[in-house]
């Protein structure tokens, strides 16, 4: 399991500097208080399981991921739900509120969602809930291994 010194060490040797927070950050909204950005700024990262698939979808703070968008963009079959708190544990190494894209398991697919692109860099957690990473969409890509694509809504469309 990567502890948030894993993370930083792994984010320090690519020149990328983890911030830590002594207020929580386990959500979007109290992520972008500590930063001191928008909600939208905030990458969430949210496990999935696309059938048995584990599948981690990194979207804005202010966005909702659409599960068939997601499936199509993974290349999966099978229902998409949100797994509990020891699936996500279990599929990631992380607890829920401190999940991250840098140091998953290999089984682990990573989406990268495209409406980030609205921002020059965003925070994304960084293996704890007390802690946020400065980051562009690119690097995210290159670091995580992820695919990028289209597969969120904002939060207050209609479903």
């Amino acid at each position: 399991m990567p502890s948030i010194e894993d993370v930083k060490a792994y984010l320090k040797e690519r020149g990328i500097e983890v911030r830590e927070f002594e207020e929580l950050t386990p959500t979007s909204e109290t992520a972008a208080k500590a930063v001191g950005c928008s909600l939208a700024e905030i990458a969430k990262s949210i496990l999935f399981v696309v059938g048995d698939q584990p599948v981690v979808a990194v979207t804005c703070g202010d966005r909702r991921i659409k599960g068939s968008r997601l499936k199509q963009a993974a290349g999966l079959k099978g229902k998409v739900r949100l797994p509990g708190e020891d699936e996500v544990l279990r599929y990631t190494g992380y607890a829920p509120g401190g999940v991250c894209p840098f140091l998953l398991p290999p089984s682990v697919r990573i989406v990268i969602d495209s409406a980030m692109r609205r921002f020059p860099c965003v925070y994304a957690a960084a293996g704890n809930d007390r802690s946020a990473v400065p980051i562009t969409v690119e690097q995210l890509l290159s670091l995580t291994g992820g695919i990028e694509a289209a597969v969120s809504d904002a939060a207050d469309d209609a479903a």
